[in-house]
């Protein structure tokens, strides 16, 4: 595919968050920065989280929904449905997703965890739950997790990891703020890889 055939919006993704959306923030900045796919909406299943706020500042399609629209009726499936994206993307999102929509999209619902599964997962631990978790049991190392999802707490296909550096005197604070940075450099960027992948 030639530079003047590209058209950014065949390749796109929609993002699934709860709470501030820094992760969410960072990959629609990345999408805009290299104009590799665009991002036509931000789902969160909060009313009012500053995730959507930003999102609608950035000229973002922003929704917010209820636990019976997401898991008892076809609502979310069918809005997924008609925006037809590449990737549904997971940036903070704490819900468990629905294995009716993860089965109309096959390898298309993606996740980060803030460690190197399988180690560290499952239901609680997301945030600084599971870097407390990894420093009581010093560990020299941590990282993030980027995986498929099915129907069980970062459970599914593992498809990278990277890693950081544990110190002596690290804190939660201090690898939290390592893990962010692994974030925002590295989920945009195998996302920008699958999307070639897939449309390759």
């Amino acid at each position: 595919m030639s530079m003047q055939d590209f058209d950014v919006e065949n390749f796109s993704i929609v993002i699934f968050a709860s709470g501030n959306g820094s992760n969410a923030e960072n990959i629609i900045q990345y999408a805009e920065k290299h104009q590799c796919f665009a991002v036509k909406a931000v789902f969160s299943n909060k009313k009012n989280p500053p995730v959507l706020q930003k999102a609608r500042n950035m000229n973002i399609d922003a929704f917010s929904f209820e636990r019976k629209e997401f898991y008892d009726s076809n609502q979310i499936k069918d809005q997924l449905e008609e925006m037809a994206p590449d990737l549904i993307v997971l940036a903070g999102f704490m819900w468990i997703f629905p294995k009716f929509i993860i089965d109309q999209f096959p390898k298309r619902v993606i996740n980060i965890h803030p460690a190197l599964l399988p180690h560290y997962g499952g239901k609680g631990m997301y945030g600084d739950h599971v870097h407390k978790a990894v420093l009581s049991n010093q560990e020299k190392q941590s990282g993030i997790t980027i995986h498929y999802v099915n129907e069980n707490y970062d459970e599914g296909q593992i498809i990278a990891q990277y890693k950081t550096n544990i110190h002596n005197q690290e804190n939660i604070d201090s690898l939290k703020k390592k893990i962010q940075k692994l974030e925002h450099q590295y989920y945009p960027q195998v996302i920008h890889q699958l999307i070639n992948q897939k449309n390759a």
